[in-house]
């Protein structure tokens, strides 16, 4: 500005010193001067907002780059962490599908050792004989005779033909001195009222106590043996017809073998598969 003000007093001075046409002149320059000085300032206030500008951008994209920096630090850890998580947590599930591994396996074992004896029994026992039938349930085997071989109507005394039978259930029994057999009673449901009998339940537990007397004879364990009755509450089909009460009326031999020989195994992965869950 102060050059301004000089150069216009130079003009001044000057133009009482110089020709009109030399001022003319010399006002013209002032005024393309001036324009240029103002078209300076305008650009120079414009440069100053975009410099300013562009430093409050550089800014924020300064915070925005710490704050990335600090959102990766926080996922690298949380990354590690998670790494770690996820290595546990596969340790935790090979465990288990080891564990699992081995209770299929001691199952399956079970199921063997239950497969054989029933071979066994069916062998020993003669399977072909349609009035006796051998049967795995829930992995307990079952020997189903028919009252027919085994009692005459109405009586509780142990028929000769039913000796025969025994004889060979007797044998098998035997040969398993870790297992235990329960003689289970089942009739029909026609009402039974003989002395000293009351009814169904007494004739059913009275026709497993006379196998098992007979089975004693033949060398079984008494501490092997149990006596039960179920009388015709677990029938097998309705009791409609003749032949569906005859069906119904049997004893089943229960072969149950002993939790510290066949379950145990099984129970111990139990309970080491729970320990690991908890």
């Amino acid at each position: 500005m102060k050059k301004i003000l000089l150069f216009s007093l130079s003009l001044i001075i000057l133009s009482s010193c110089v020709s009109k046409k030399e001022y003319t002149a010399l006002q013209e320059k002032q005024k393309e001067t001036q324009d240029l000085l103002n078209s300076a300032t305008v650009k120079l206030n414009s440069c100053l907002e975009e410099r300013a500008s562009s430093t409050a951008k550089a800014k924020a994209l300064e915070s925005q780059v710490d704050r990335l920096n600090n959102q990766i630090d926080n996922l690298q850890i949380i990354s590690s962490k998670s790494a770690s998580s996820i290595e546990k947590t596969l340790e935790s599930l090979q465990e288990k599908d080891l564990k699992i591994t081995r209770l299929q396996d001691a199952i399956n074992k079970k199921d063997s050792v239950t497969l054989a004896l029933v071979t066994s029994l069916k062998r020993e026992v003669g399977i072909n004989d349609p009035d006796i039938e051998v049967s795995v349930e829930k992995g307990v085997v079952f020997i189903s005779i028919a009252d027919k071989l085994l009692f005459k109507s109405g009586s509780y005394t142990v028929t000769s033909q039913a000796k025969d039978v025994l004889a060979k259930v007797a044998k098998v029994i035997n040969s398993k001195p870790n297992f235990e057999a329960m003689i289970e009673g089942h009739t029909d449901n026609v009402s039974y009222r003989k002395e000293p009998l009351l009814d169904n339940w007494d004739l059913s537990v009275k026709r497993s106590t006379s196998i098992i007397r007979v089975l004693l004879d033949l060398g079984v364990k008494p501490e092997q043996l149990i006596a039960a009755g179920r009388a015709e509450f677990v029938p097998l089909v309705d009791n409609d017809t003749a032949e569906n009460r005859a069906k119904n009326r049997r004893t089943r031999v229960v072969v149950l073998p002993k939790i510290d020989q066949f379950y145990d195994m099984i129970e111990k992965e139990m309970k080491t598969l729970s320990a690991g869950g908890n």
